[in-house]
């Protein structure tokens, strides 16, 4: 009786030289990166560390909860909330626009030239977005808001760009060869492949708007990061420990409906 031969395991890839001077650059970095900075982890452990941390925890407890500074505090997180909601929409419709030419969609030259504003666009962070958009329109959400959009179109339309350029192309040109206009055919055949994955995008994306929302009150720009500001340069810990539980269920609650709405598109 024959035995049926053993599966035969494919070659393992071949790694390129270039490939090991990379890993062996990043290792160099990362050891000189240790070597250079004066990180002194024994002075984490010691009793004075240990006693000047419990003395500074202890100052939050308990947080404050009269019922006025309650209010306050949940108008300050519907703000916070507004602001990251209508940042991300803001950015939604410019990375559309922005990811039809950075796709190819109209040549290469628009490809090049999108893309690089695209880059501009998220390489600078929200709090330096922040920093000048407070400046133009003054402080208060708006600002806040318009950096949060400036800075995820830029996120977003790379991400939607690169969505669209790895559609597979057959459903298209199959519609277009039946006769279908270029637009109608672009939007029941590569739009669709790619929308769940847009979608999934854009809520990730909205998350990470949420804490950075609370942090842009920081440098005026409202919310709960303003209050945080506010109580924490007066000392008045019970006030702050109240304003950063409000931003932890906040972003617990926005994890819960954006994972959610993520395992919806999923099924």
């Amino acid at each position: 009786m024959n035995m049926p031969a053993k599966p035969t395991l494919p070659p393992a890839p071949r790694r390129h030289l270039s490939t090991w001077f990379l890993m062996l650059g990043l290792l160099a970095l990362v050891l000189a990166s240790f070597a250079s900075l004066p990180l002194q982890f024994a002075e984490f452990f010691t009793a004075s560390a240990w006693a000047s941390t419990a003395e500074f925890l202890g100052g939050f407890a308990p947080p404050e909860v009269a019922l006025p500074f309650l209010r306050k505090t949940a108008t300050a997180a519907l703000e916070t909330l507004s602001m990251s909601a209508l940042g991300t929409l803001l950015a939604v419709g410019a990375g559309l626009l922005l990811a039809l030419p950075a796709a190819g969609k109209f040549g290469a030259a628009p490809r090049a030239a999108t893309r690089a504003v695209l880059n501009v666009l998220r390489s600078i962070p929200e709090l330096v977005w922040a920093s000048m958009m407070l400046v133009a329109a003054g402080l208060g959400p708006f600002g806040g808001t318009l950096a949060l959009a400036l800075h995820t179109s830029g996120v977003l339309g790379r991400l939607f760009a690169d969505a669209l350029e790895n559609a597979e192309p057959l459903p298209q040109q199959t519609l277009l060869t039946n006769g279908a206009q270029a637009l109608p055919a672009f939007f029941y055949a590569t739009f669709q492949q790619t929308l769940p994955q847009m979608l999934s995008y854009t809520l990730y994306r909205w998350e990470n708007n949420i804490r950075a929302a609370a942090v842009l009150g920081v440098v005026g720009a409202g919310g709960l990061g303003q209050m945080l500001k506010y109580h924490l340069s007066l000392f008045q810990m019970q006030d702050a420990a109240t304003v950063i539980i409000a931003m932890l269920l906040l972003v617990a609650l926005v994890d819960g409906i954006s994972f959610a709405l993520r395992r919806s598109l999923t099924k």
